[in-house]
């Protein structure tokens, strides 16, 4: 659209409001002091038009793109979801729209979609996770792109983070069974390749076990894909074994779903003879039969926390380099005193 095209649509808005083109840009552009009674002339004028203004323009005016780019390992998984959904309503407070891209835990297709996006035109961007391609930390510096990571813990002044400690709250669900009981602990793990929340939580299981004198064997630790049939086929591996465990700590609530689903078809009876655990508080966990023991991952408060630090450092505002919040453990009744052998 060039500046005449431009310039005669502002006219055709400003004479349908009785109002000047100045007074239309100044709407347009958020200008402060613009009273409530010009921005709804204004905004009717532009409704009754069908009018919409154009982005490269005002990206030139302010400087500004009006857009932030999300890169996720899945959209699977609810608890990104639950994420991203906060990021996108918080950002619209503050006239932004929300691009995302996907990379299945796979860093060298990250690294791709980070240049798609930035060369779409993007203000900032919010990664998942400590786990990255040098060349993104590269890229982001050379670009000088506003930039948060989140869902971790690491202290890096690399990367600022709004984030939660994955190992704490893993090491205390498995401190939770080991008090009731349980020595013959086991694992169903998330892939840790190129995946630093998963090796943090399997970390924080295994401190735990060692601690208490009863370490994880490599064959109580059993590593799949995301998903609810991957945790049912961990139960059938795990409870194969010689002397199987009698009690399950997942990476996930979908992979703990997929544990006590298949439990109840074999007979298995949750927590009796079986304590399960995950990791999320899906929604769905506390309707689980029984409902799940799990991490309330704080999912909606990192999505508006983002917004709102990554929209400061654009404007050029200094804003704390590591913000961590609590990770709590949810108790339920999918977990138990030990049977007795």
């Amino acid at each position: 659209m060039n500046k005449e095209t431009q310039r005669t649509l502002l006219e055709d808005v400003a004479r349908e409001a009785g109002v000047s083109t100045a007074s239309v840009s100044r709407v347009l552009n958020r200008a402060p002091h613009v009273s409530e009674r010009l921005r709804e002339r204004v905004e009717a004028a532009i409704e009754r038009l069908g009018y919409v203004p154009d982005g490269n323009a005002r990206a030139l005016a302010s400087r500004r793109i009006g857009a932030i780019g999300a890169l996720v390992p899945t959209l699977d998984n609810p608890i990104f979801g639950a994420m991203i959904d906060s990021l996108e309503q918080r950002l619209k407070h503050h006239d932004c729209r929300l691009l995302i891209a996907t990379y299945r835990y796979d860093l060298d297709d990250e690294l791709q979609a980070l240049r798609t996006l930035v060369q779409q035109g993007v203000d900032g961007v919010v990664l998942i996770g400590h786990d990255h391609r040098p060349a993104v930390g590269t890229l982001l510096a050379r670009r000088r792109l506003p930039f948060l990571s989140c869902w971790h813990a690491e202290d890096d002044p690399a990367w600022p983070c709004i984030g939660f400690d994955n190992a704490a709250p893993a090491r205390r669900l498995a401190e939770h069974l080991l008090r009731l009981g349980h020595r013959r602990l086991a694992v169903v793990s998330a892939p840790t390749e190129g995946n630093d929340r998963a090796r943090a939580r399997l970390e924080g299981f295994r401190q735990a076990t060692e601690a208490a004198g009863c370490p994880l064997p490599p064959e109580r630790i059993v590593t799949v894909e995301y998903g609810i049939a991957e945790g049912a086929r961990a139960f059938e591996t795990l409870m194969g074994l010689e002397a199987p465990p009698t009690a399950i700590l997942c990476g996930n609530d979908t992979l703990a779903f997929g544990v006590m689903l298949a439990a109840q078809r074999k007979g298995v009876c949750v927590p009796d003879q079986l304590s399960v655990t995950g990791f999320d508080d899906l929604s769905q966990a506390r309707f689980m039969s029984p409902p799940l023991t799990t991490v309330a991952v704080p999912a909606i408060e990192i999505g508006r926390r983002v917004a709102d630090a990554l929209i400061a450092r654009i404007d050029g505002k200094i804003m704390p380099h590591l913000q961590l919040l609590d990770a709590p453990l949810a108790l339920r009744e999918s977990t138990g005193p030990a049977p007795i052998d």
